[in-house]
């Protein structure tokens, strides 16, 4: 087979490169062309999830965010709502979230890594006593057991604080005692996440999404989020961003309200890893078909290392610390991410 029929993932080889490896007997050319599919991989444009949180998504902010990005060349290959019964159902916004909704909704309180002397220091009882008298709760369920909607749920959570009774176990991990009026006192974990939660899986709530495609040389990701997106607090947003037209522009885009941290108006991904992690979970797109996720397993990476940094891990960096894979990982442009990417797989130990 010549090579020219053999080129497509590494265009970015030279002529002069190609023509030294038509040269090369089959087996060395094989080798050094799939190495090369690592060093220059395709695709060679970067993809993101983007979508209009359920508060912004009026067809005004849907054509908002194509024109803006028709202008900054961002194509758009896929979009589509998926609605608040679904997102309920299916814990989409729960996944999203995981490091703080893995204690709110997802996991129950025995799988939960509770400090016991600590938990014993703050609430003077013995973590073991309260887990066998099934005195806890995470969020979900305490919402169920106590009977309250979203907003009476997080007025209780609220009123924990000021009577000392919620502590901080570790980022994005708290209990609190509830003591709501008229009902037995019990322990939940992360109540403040239904109120933002129900945002997403309310009967009429519904988010628009974007799979979106951009070339790094044209569009570098801190770009994208920085100035095509805009920084989290609109109120600090680029004028021309998104989140910096969303928040000038609220009542035109037919929002009920001004936008702030929370409410911000859109949602994008923060790197090339972080949007395969967000195809997969939203669009429940195999990791193997993806372009990006067979890009990370042809470079050699685990597709069970894979499925698991998709929900944030604290993984063992390369020079030897250790650290969020996805604080790794931001605002890296397509091959320097696969590039990180392999070096952090290497730095993990096998079993992780």
């Amino acid at each position: 087979m010549g090579a020219a029929s053999s080129v497509p993932a590494v265009s970015k080889l030279s002529e002069e490169t190609l023509k030294a490896l038509e040269a090369l007997p089959d087996d060395a050319k094989k080798e050094l062309l799939e190495k090369a599919k690592v060093l220059s991989p395709t695709p060679t444009k970067q993809s993101a999830l983007v979508f209009i949180k359920p508060h912004a998504n009026t067809q005004a902010t849907i054509d908002l965010v194509k024109t803006t990005f028709a202008a900054a060349s961002i194509s758009i290959t896929a979009e589509g709502e998926i609605d608040g019964p679904t997102i309920d159902s299916k814990k989409l916004i729960d996944q999203h979230y995981y490091a703080i909704a893995s204690k709110a909704t997802i996991l129950k309180p025995d799988a939960l890594p509770v400090p016991a002397e600590k938990f014993k220091e703050s609430f003077g009882e013995e973590w073991s006593k309260v887990l066998e008298d099934k005195r806890v709760f995470n969020a979900l369920d305490a919402k169920a057991h106590l009977g309250l909607d979203d907003a009476e749920l997080d007025k209780v959570w609220k009123a924990a604080t000021p009577a000392g009774k919620c502590v901080k176990f570790g980022g994005g991990f708290y209990c609190a005692l509830l003591q709501p009026e008229g009902k037995d006192p019990v322990y939940a974990f992360n109540c403040f996440f239904m109120s933002m939660r129900g945002k997403f899986t309310a009967e009429k709530a519904a988010i628009h999404y974007f799979v979106v495609e951009f070339d790094p040389a044209v569009v570098p990701w801190a770009k994208f989020r920085g100035e095509v997106l805009g920084p989290t607090d609109p109120a600090k947003a680029p004028a021309a961003s998104l989140r910096g037209v969303i928040n000038s522009d609220w009542e035109k885009l037919g929002l009920p309200g001004a936008p702030n941290v929370t409410d911000n108006g859109v949602h994008a991904s923060a790197s090339p890893f972080e949007g395969l992690a967000e195809r997969m979970n939203w669009l429940e797109r195999p990791l193997a078909d993806d372009a990006f996720g067979k890009m990370l397993l042809d470079a050699g990476i685990a597709e069970a290392t894979l499925k698991a940094w998709t929900v944030d891990p604290r993984v063992p960096m390369p020079d030897g610390s250790t650290g969020s894979l996805f604080d790794a990982l931001e605002d890296l442009d397509l091959a320097d991410c696969v590039s990180k990417a392999i070096a952090i797989s290497k730095a993990t130990p096998a079993a992780a």
